[in-house]
């Protein structure tokens, strides 16, 4: 995500104004307050993106369902509390649409949030995510902050996490193809690949979060997503990817595995009332510069 927002500033020209500094996890443990305060301190922002988290694919929120709690709950809490003591302009948190309530109607919208628990496979993560749209509405209450969240659908693009238990779900589906290619096996896919996803490419969400940090002011959060009519099952991203990649092996589904939320199905009308001339990349463009980026830069890729 935040290479996606590198490109994104890189694309859009010098602001004489800006100055801006991307941050990894090598700065400080953001789990801990003192160093989160001092990241503050060395830097000084007037606004922040939050992107820090936690993260996993499904059977890893699965297993450990109170650290991915504990550990983005502590990281949420100390973010928006020293931007509100180093008294930022503003931040925007990120958030997942896996913050909606399991049993709801579709399409998602941003008002629908807190309207019931959310799936029991990652209620640990949802509800710290969720925490986060709380946070905001009462830092904006009391202290007359500008906080507020995006809610992004499932990111993909190059420099992404591949790893098949810790990144989402294509760019683990391309290392999972790329390593039968290697080894001439099977290219496995847990479930039975029908849930359905809809999918941003990240050179995409950057230009949209640099647009939401100039733009959007409203403490409500608002849903970063193609349309709902670009929604694809995931047995069609995988078959897309051995279509990009040219994979000549067999496409197994392990039905065995669990599918997780069938479907997530986000509205972007929002989004697209507030920023109707902008432009999404094709998916198939995105996931070939994505593979692309994948097979060439094999040691850079975090898998």
């Amino acid at each position: 995500m935040g290479r996606g927002i590198e490109a994104a500033v890189k694309k859009m020209g010098d602001r004489p104004e800006d100055t801006w500094i991307y941050l990894s996890s090598k700065e400080g443990d953001l789990r801990d307050y003192e160093q989160t305060r001092k990241i503050f301190e060395k830097y000084s922002p007037t606004h922040v993106i939050h992107l820090a988290a936690m993260v996993g694919g499904l059977f890893k929120n699965m297993k450990y369902k109170l650290k991915f709690y504990l550990d983005n709950e502590h990281m949420n809490e100390n973010v928006l509390r020293c931007a509100d003591e180093f008294k930022c302009v503003k931040c925007i948190s990120c958030l997942s649409t896996c913050i909606f309530p399991d049993k709801t109607s579709y399409p998602l919208d941003e008002t629908m949030v807190h309207n019931g628990p959310p799936h029991p496979s990652n209620e640990g993560y949802a509800i710290a995510k969720r925490n986060i749209d709380i946070l905001n509405k009462c830092y904006n209450e009391q202290s007359k902050t500008k906080f507020t969240s995006v809610i992004p659908t499932n990111i993909f693009g190059p420099h992404d996490n591949f790893n098949v238990e810790d990144g989402h779900v294509l760019p683990g589906l391309i290392f999972k193809c790329y390593n039968a290619m290697q080894t001439n096996g099977d290219f496995t896919v847990w479930g039975s690949g029908s849930p359905l996803r809809q999918f941003i490419y990240s050179r995409d969400m950057g230009a949209l979060f640099v647009w939401t940090l100039d733009n959007y002011d409203d403490p409500n959060p608002l849903i970063l997503s193609v349309g709902e009519e670009d929604e694809i099952s995931i047995a069609d991203a995988a078959k897309a990817i051995v279509e990009t990649m040219g994979f000549k092996g067999n496409l197994v589904f392990d039905t065995s595995k669990a599918d997780g939320q069938f479907k997530k199905t986000a509205s972007n009308g929002k989004l697209v009332k507030l920023y109707p001339e902008f432009k999404f990349t094709p998916f198939k463009e995105a996931l070939k510069e994505t593979v692309d980026w994948f097979v060439n830069h094999q040691d850079e890729v975090r898998k």
